[in-house]
């Protein structure tokens, strides 16, 4: 993989990540003030920003598998930890948003 087109990616690793995380956060502190509409569509963007990100991290494991390595570079981990993390903080605010509703509804 070029050198360019890899950094490419990574980097938009690191910036849709970075946009899911933020939207799941913003989407718990919609819910918390009681706003399920705004937190609704906060979550919805960032599912939509992790789908960009696995777009960029399928064009590099496609390199890979078609034998163009990526050299591994501590960018690349990060960019790689940037997007897990957010999978994991985007699945956690769905799960404190429904906590939200819950006691919104009692």
């Amino acid at each position: 993989m070029e050198d360019q087109q890899n950094l490419e990616a990574i980097m938009g690793l690191i910036m849709f990540g970075g946009n899911a995380k933020s939207d799941a956060m913003e989407a718990i502190a919609a819910a918390k003030k009681g706003d399920f509409t705004l937190a609704d569509q906060k979550i919805a963007d960032a599912e939509e920003s992790l789908v960009q990100a696995h777009h960029s991290q399928t064009e590099m494991l496609t390199q890979e598998a078609q034998g163009n390595h990526v050299q591994v570079t501590l960018l690349t981990v990060h960019s790689q930890d940037h997007l897990m993390t957010s999978i994991a903080f985007t699945d956690l605010a769905k799960e404190i948003i429904d906590i939200y509703r819950r006691l919104g509804n009692e």
